[in-house]
């Protein structure tokens, strides 16, 4: 019992400390743009559920802190259902309440009265906060740890793999893949696993000279400690850099936050990539992952920052910084996931405000209540798909078939 509960507080608690951070501050994005803008707040609630502690502000919005830790939300005003866009019968009545309740021209305070542009720099803004984040905590990861440049040195290739038929050889340091140089050999992991079953042309130094070489990844099944059994494209390199392939130097803030922005970009194209390989049929989209793979990353971090030194001191300061780079990343991913054009999300809305600002009439309530019950459908079949992925990297159903 006492196993299960120290294995609950490992991989619970950090997720949903990470979870409830990141959609506060997303959340924080849509209340503080919203505000610039003069609209009315009903609420703005950290956690879901019975209410622990709340208070009301001067300008009547109430600040509530609940018992469910899995994010927050903000109230606007007039909110009528759940889609928060309602047509132009649904403006009406809402005006002709409002205007009744609280007099002529009260109506300009309330988000569905306010112009397209601020209605949509307002829902940009939650998506916004997210990467504005992972810029802030790239920053000072960045500005503390300094930049640790790894260059691709092969030190094996394993026999029988597409990189032993290209011709590796260990030794050689790899420059440039399908012509773009690379620096580090993070670089060539993510290019070789976004490219299962695509031919890569590598060029390599070997011992000063330049060797062109081709390989295409392959999938395969391997363990990873973090997201349990992925299947993954690889060539069959193990990178070992030697003393010389190692630079190190700490950024400025300026400098930190450029690094940060690249990182950003790096993994908003990455998943771009990933997701258009998933829809053309050349992935299989195991490496989407949901809120148990996410959990699992989440203790996997904690437990190698715990067990990397055993002092109280390095322990704190490690679990910091690793935290900090695991939220960045994860803000990303909510940041990028709230900007797809699924009704019920943030791009949903912007999709619906980009059809007013060409038709200039709101979209027709029954064309919002189908577009909202497919979007809850896309993204309950998205998370089931996410989560059926996580239950197999973990092997859930290998266990089951083992249990009479």
């Amino acid at each position: 019992m006492t196993g299960f509960i120290g294995q609950a507080l490992l991989y619970i608690v950090p997720f949903l400390l990470v979870l409830t951070f990141i959609v506060t501050i997303h959340e924080l994005g849509h209340f503080l743009v919203a505000r610039a803008f003069g609209v009315k707040i009903d609420r703005f609630s950290v956690g879901f559920g019975k209410t622990i502690v709340s208070w009301t502000d001067r300008r009547d919005t109430e600040w509530r802190l609940a018992w469910l830790p899995l994010g927050g939300y903000v109230k606007f005003s007039g909110d009528l259902d759940a889609s928060s866009v309602p047509d132009q019968a649904g403006l009406a009545e809402l005006r002709q309440r409002v205007i009744a309740e609280n007099g002529a021209g009260a109506e300009r305070d309330y988000f569905h009265f306010k112009p397209i542009w601020q209605r949509a720099l307002i829902v940009a803004a939650g998506p916004a906060a997210n990467f504005l984040l992972a810029v802030v905590l790239f920053t000072v990861l960045f500005s503390v740890v300094g930049e640790q440049i790894v260059a691709p040195r092969v030190a094996r290739v394993a026999p029988g793999t597409p990189a032993a038929e290209a011709g590796f050889r260990s030794g050689d340091l790899i420059v440039a893949v399908n012509g773009q140089p690379v620096r580090e050999g993070a670089e060539v992991t993510r290019r070789v696993i976004m490219s299962a079953g695509d031919p890569l042309r590598f060029t390599v130094d070997r011992a000063g000279q330049t060797v062109n070489l081709t390989a295409t990844p392959q999938r395969r099944l391997e363990q990873d400690e973090l997201a349990g059994q992925v299947r993954i494209a690889r060539i069959g390199l193990e990178m070992s850099p030697l003393p010389q392939d190692f630079t190190y130097r700490r950024l400025n803030p300026l400098e930190a936050s450029a690094k940060g922005m690249d990182a950003i970009g790096d993994t908003v194209g990455t998943t771009a990539t990933y997701i258009g390989r998933i829809f053309t049929g050349k992935e299989s989209g195991d490496l989407l992952n949901g809120p148990l793979g996410i959990a699992k990353a989440a203790g996997g971090v904690t437990r190698q920052a715990v067990q990397a030194n055993p002092d109280p001191a390095f322990i704190a300061a490690n679990l910091a910084l690793t935290f900090l780079q695991f939220a960045a990343i994860v803000s990303i991913g909510i940041g990028i996931v709230n900007l797809l054009p699924i009704p019920v999300l943030d791009g949903g809305h912007l999709l619906f405000y980009a059809y007013e600002a060409v038709a200039r009439r709101p979209v027709p309530a029954q064309v919002q209540e189908v577009g909202y019950r497919v979007g809850l459908a896309l993204l309950a079949g998205l998370m089931l798909f996410a989560t059926w992925n996580d239950l197999q990297k973990l092997s859930l159903f290998k266990f089951l078939g083992g249990l009479a």
